[in-house]
């Protein structure tokens, strides 16, 4: 296959593009800068430049890129840069792919968990309705920028990540540092749900999604054992050998993070995956503990 992905230098991005190489695909990059071989495609999302020509021909989209959620406060400015680097970008993306002469006949977008907003206890699948806070509202919309590009009979998988478990970025590698010298804890409650996945099996279900051309629509991509967060406190510092005694109080997050506590640390998301279920993939690492020994290779 010729594969094309934006976020291409990411976590998500990086590994799916490996892995696609190493079985011998092609893999070429959304980038905003100048090419510096025919594997790069120039766009500029924001001003709705895009490199046609670069682009006839894929198999597959992938689009993987968007503002990080958890640098920062989320000021007024930081909210308007998240939700303008997934719908605007995902907009001009879709709107370009179906104007092509030789268009993809794929196209994964990324999304998040977010979608559900929090929901306590309540087992959540595909079917769900979103929530309705802020994350929830971007990836509503981030989830129907992919309209034009599904209007032009291209299938189109909303891909809804959960917490993706690497050292290398995303929240584990934000959590490493306390936990390594023993001053981990429980955010709030503990009692809060995190729906967790390896990035072996992101990797695998995505190439799962890109051959199954039967799979469309929003996808969970999370594990089928979610935890609560007092859970993946106990487990994480076990794995470490690290006691994990320091809780942070749910106003000690909000004074810290501001509104970011709520949507990132102490909302409760218990997701289910049931489309990648039902398409029979095989989770390498189903259960926590293991998935974590894996990413921090202990």
């Amino acid at each position: 296959m010729k594969v094309l992905i934006s976020g291409s230098h990411g976590l998500v991005g990086t590994a799916l593009g490996n892995s696609l190489k190493a079985d011998g695909h092609e893999v070429f990059a959304l980038v905003r800068h100048a090419p510096f071989s025919e594997a790069e495609v120039e766009w500029y999302p924001e001003r709705g430049s895009l490199a046609l020509s670069g682009m006839e021909g894929m198999d597959a989209v992938v689009h993987l890129a968007g503002e990080s959620i958890a640098s920062g406060r989320w000021s007024d400015e930081k909210k308007q840069r998240i939700r303008e680097s997934r719908v605007k970008a995902t907009l001009v993306l879709s709107e370009a792919l179906g104007n092509l002469r030789e268009p993809p006949k794929t196209l994964i977008s990324a999304s998040a968990i977010g979608y559900y907003g929090d929901r306590g206890d309540l087992i959540l699948h595909e079917g769900n309705a979103p929530g309705n806070d802020f994350l929830a509202g971007v990836c509503v919309e981030w989830e129907n920028a992919t309209e034009s590009a599904s209007q032009k009979q291209i299938r189109v998988i909303k891909a809804r990540f959960g917490v993706i478990l690497s050292p290398d970025g995303g929240a584990l590698a934000k959590m490493l540092p306390p936990f390594r010298i023993g001053v981990g804890g429980k955010v709030g409650s503990g009692n809060q749900w995190m729906s967790w996945i390896a990035l072996a099996d992101v990797v695998s279900s995505l190439r799962l999604v890109l051959d199954n051309e039967d799979l469309s629509g929003p996808i969970n991509f999370v594990a089928p054992n979610p935890v609560t967060n007092a859970q993946f406190t106990k487990t994480l510092g076990k794995a470490l050998g690290r006691p994990t005694l320091f809780a942070v109080p749910a106003f000690a997050a909000r004074l810290v993070f501001g509104e970011m506590a709520d949507a990132l640390l102490l909302a409760s998301q218990r997701v289910a995956p049931e489309a990648l279920k039902r398409a029979g993939f095989e989770f390498q690492y189903p259960t926590l503990e293991p998935a974590l020994r894996a990413a921090l290779k202990i």
